[in-house]
């Protein structure tokens, strides 16, 4: 009887661990990858002349965009896009740069949900296959169908009506919980505008369940869980089919969003969340609307 309790035990701390585990060889491998793939522009003259005032910038929309992504479940892609838009960085450029960094930084985030006990788990499994099917459907057309600067007005609008759902959630009274169905469909659908948009897996997704009503807590995690899969196969298939472009955008918005991703898991329960919703979505609009005007 107590073999059996040490074998079970061991097999649950297994598990557990694989949480760990798994991302981190996975940005592991995807490191040293990219790091032998791109070597020749990874000088050091190169390296030191990136770190100007414009990684700056991008390091600092990293910070902020993991910090509203982690504690608000939703928004790392709006926020980064609009940013990197506004400022006028290309389509497919943001885009890449976007979910190449999210493929660390989710990583980062799931390690930290995990570690605070915000995961559940059974959720991450069933939003994870559909989520990626749809993200790789999304990347792979605006990487080698998709013209970027045709798409690129779209994406500014498609930003402002996240932010509007965003603002919409915040600002609801009061949630009757509800059964959520067709959780695979809502996965799809938000792993493949994700990768389209640059962004719109949380507002989607979190945003969704939360309306019905689910722990937040639990639905914030299990997400940025989840999110990470998502991102990493989005990111790969970005790499495959329209190579990688713009890295201090990238490197800028890894550091920061690895940085930021332990403060934001822990602050999930520490802060307001309807005025901070309110907040980015208003800053997602303001940002998109600039874009917009750019452009017409």
């Amino acid at each position: 009887m107590a073999k059996e309790i040490e074998v079970n035990s061991a097999e649950v701390s297994l598990k557990e661990r694989l949480w760990v585990i798994i991302p981190v060889v996975l940005l592991s491998g995807l490191l040293a990858t990219l790091v032998y793939n791109h070597y020749s522009e990874f000088s050091w003259s190169g390296f030191v002349g990136g770190f100007n005032g414009e990684f700056l910038v991008f390091f600092a929309i990293g910070v902020f965009a993991q910090l509203v992504d982690g504690t608000l479940g939703m928004g790392y892609g709006a926020t980064s896009t609009s940013f990197l838009l506004a400022y006028g960085v290309p389509p497919v450029v943001s885009s890449t740069g976007v979910h190449v960094a999210e493929m660390f930084t989710t990583g980062a985030s799931a390690i930290s949900h995990h570690k605070f006990g915000n995961i559940n788990k059974k959720l991450v499994k069933t939003l994870v296959i559909p989520g990626v099917l749809g993200s790789i459907t999304g990347a792979y057309l605006l990487s080698d169908v998709i013209d970027g600067d045709v798409i690129k007005p779209f994406i500014a609008v498609y930003m402002i009506v996240l932010a509007l759902i965003i603002i919409k959630k915040a600002l609801r009274k009061s949630i009757v919980k509800k059964k959520t169905k067709k959780l695979g469909v809502l996965a799809a659908f938000g792993g493949f505008m994700d990768s389209v948009g640059g962004g719109g897996w949380g507002p989607i997704v979190t945003s969704t369940l939360l309306g019905r009503g689910r722990n937040p807590r639990y639905t914030i995690g299990s997400v940025n869980a989840a999110e990470f899969a998502i991102s990493f196969a989005s990111g790969i298939t970005f790499m495959l089919f329209g190579g990688i472009h713009g890295w201090q955008v990238i490197i800028g918005l890894i550091l920061g969003g690895v940085l930021s991703a332990p403060l934001a898991a822990y602050l999930v329960n520490k802060i307001k969340r309807k005025p901070m919703m309110v907040a980015v979505g208003l800053l997602i609009i303001v940002l998109s609307l600039k874009t917009l005007s750019k452009l017409l």
